[in-house]
């Protein structure tokens, strides 16, 4: 295992991008980096990252969880910081999570209970997820900044910020 220390801050920002795009491709690398090609980009993964980067079965990129504990970056997530950072400009989300961003109250609104945020999501799309996956997917929108927490009898859930100034992306996972 490489020591933490190891790594120079380029390659602790680089890394922190890595956790932040995932799941990535080299292209997206080299722009943001200014790369000539993704051949360097992956030349750069493997000599000063490899401990912290795997590509899944689509061959993205994506960051190990010590990656994302060694920069203290939540996921999937643009702009802001997560929790407690500011709101995110953009995040990168499963489809459930994009579906509960969607039909979650707003920003404005009353907040909202897990199985009424449930029902809405069975109302609006063609899905039946099981009450505890709308509570994950609360939960990790919460961690990405774009929801908070209002606690009343139960906890309940709102969007920090309207939801046009938020781009979803939707990964496959």
């Amino acid at each position: 295992m490489t020591d933490n220390r190891a790594l120079s801050e380029q390659a602790k920002e680089r890394l922190a991008d890595v956790v932040r795009l995932q799941p990535t491709k080299n292209k997206e690398l080299q722009d943001r980096w200014e790369m000539e090609s993704g051949s360097e980009v992956h030349h750069y993964l493997e000599n000063e990252l490899k401990e912290y980067y795997y590509r899944d079965d689509d061959s993205l990129i994506r960051a190990t969880a010590e990656a994302a504990d060694l920069v203290d970056v939540e996921p999937g997530v643009e702009g802001g910081d997560g929790e407690g950072g500011g709101v995110p400009s953009v995040i990168r989300v499963p489809r459930l999570e994009s579906q509960v961003f969607e039909v979650v109250a707003g920003p404005e609104e009353r907040s909202e209970s897990v199985v009424s945020v449930l029902n809405k999501v069975r109302e609006s799309f063609d899905a039946d997820p099981p009450v505890e996956d709308v509570r994950r997917a609360l939960q990790s929108l919460r961690r990405k900044g774009v929801i908070e927490v209002i606690y009343r009898t139960v906890p309940t859930f709102r969007l920090t910020a309207p939801r046009e100034e938020i781009d979803v992306e939707v990964t496959e996972s």
